[in-house]
């Protein structure tokens, strides 16, 4: 299999051959003429954007998650980062999912950095989704792997499957909100983070 690897840099991945052809293919049959100029690149393009967007596929995002921090002053109360912005691509038509994450949780003993929140979200983002599944996954690591009190993740995001093809309504945006432990089980607790992010 012989690969193109003219992308401009010795760090760039090689794109197969049978890769660029599939998107000229996939020009042609859209109905253009892929070897006119405009579009002569665009395969090369596509191809590096996908490897960009389907980067989680190379990461575990509980590695975010290995170093903790035990020295808080004794906090252990709720822990929230609002409005964490990603993008992701939907499996059904490989569509935009564009959006915003809220990612609480209730710590025992130690904390992560708020950094990696984001990363974990974004770990299973650049991997073609389902917002149901994404809510769940980052909620489920956290848990799993933090092991706090509580998690709590709320997604509210808009799919280009729905805003550019078929029903074709822009401006609805879909919420997901995923639940464990105190989150859960106390309504109290609960009250507390929703009323904070917002819901």
């Amino acid at each position: 299999m012989s690969c193109n690897d003219d992308l401009g840099g010795d760090e760039e991945a090689l794109i197969p051959d049978e890769i660029l052809a599939a998107i000229r293919a996939l020009i042609a049959w859209a109905g253009d003429d892929p070897s006119r100029e405009g579009l002569r690149d665009t395969p090369k393009r596509v191809a590096k954007a996908w490897q960009e967007y389907c980067q989680g596929y190379g990461e575990d995002p509980a590695d975010h998650l290995e170093r903790t921090f035990e020295e808080v002053g004794g906090y252990d109360n709720l822990v929230l980062l609002k409005d964490i912005p990603f993008q992701s691509h939907c499996e059904h038509h490989m569509a935009p999912i564009i959006g915003k994450a809220h990612i609480a949780y209730m710590p025992r003993e130690r904390v992560v950095g708020i950094s990696k929140l984001a990363r974990v979200l974004n770990g299973y983002a650049r991997r073609l989704q389902v917002q149901e599944r994404l809510t769940a996954e980052v909620a489920q690591c956290i848990w799993q792997h933090l092991k706090p009190h509580g998690v709590a993740v709320v997604i509210e995001a808009t799919h280009g499957c729905m805003t550019g093809r078929g029903v074709r309504t822009p401006g609805v945006a879909m919420t997901t909100s995923h639940l464990l432990g105190c989150f859960l089980d106390d309504p109290r607790s609960r009250k507390e983070v929703m009323d904070l992010m917002g819901y």
